[in-house]
């Protein structure tokens, strides 16, 4: 299953990518951010010590960390500023730590986290706006590799298409 984390509020660009996804042919679910309570990673590290897998923050990402484990692939949906992902989209990966663990291991010749699961979804971005796409391009495939998954890259919502190659 192809899951989809929508960080956008405009409702147009939202149904431009609800289009595009019809036409894939693939089965995917799509969580829509907007109107959802997701607190910031406050680095307290109980998703390692104390609640090992479970974030201290009680707020609505709980569902969307639960569905993270069952996906085959992950999309990122956001808003650039500044040439990169919003601090919505951001938020959405930084919260991610409770699929790893605090343990570290060599791989690919640099530190890594031990993930906590053995299924990881590929993980990929799809922007909306100025991004610098060879910069997105390069922090999908470091959070990948930091969640041992594969890099799906990055895409203009506007431009491309995401979904044909993957």
């Amino acid at each position: 299953m192809i899951l989809i984390i929508n960080t956008l509020e405009n409702k147009q660009t939202v149904q431009l990518l609800e289009d595009k996804l019809k036409t894939c042919g693939k089965e995917y679910e799509m969580i829509h951010t907007a109107d959802m309570e997701i607190h910031h990673c406050v680095g307290c590290n109980y998703c390692w010590l104390k609640t090992p897998g479970i974030c201290a923050i009680k707020d609505d990402y709980e569902v969307i960390l639960k569905k993270m484990i069952q996906a085959e692939q992950m999309w990122i949906v956001a808003d650039t500023h500044f040439g990169f992902v919003s601090y919505k989209g951001k938020n959405i990966v930084d919260r991610m730590m409770p699929l790893v663990t605090m343990n570290l291991h060599m791989k690919g010749g640099q530190m890594r986290h031990v993930t906590r699961y053995k299924k990881t979804a590929d993980f990929g971005v799809i922007y909306q706006g100025n991004g610098d796409k060879e910069y997105l391009n390069r922090w999908s495939e470091r959070v990948a590799l930091n969640f041992s998954s594969k890099s799906l890259g990055a895409y203009s919502i506007e431009v491309e298409h995401a979904f044909s190659n993957h």
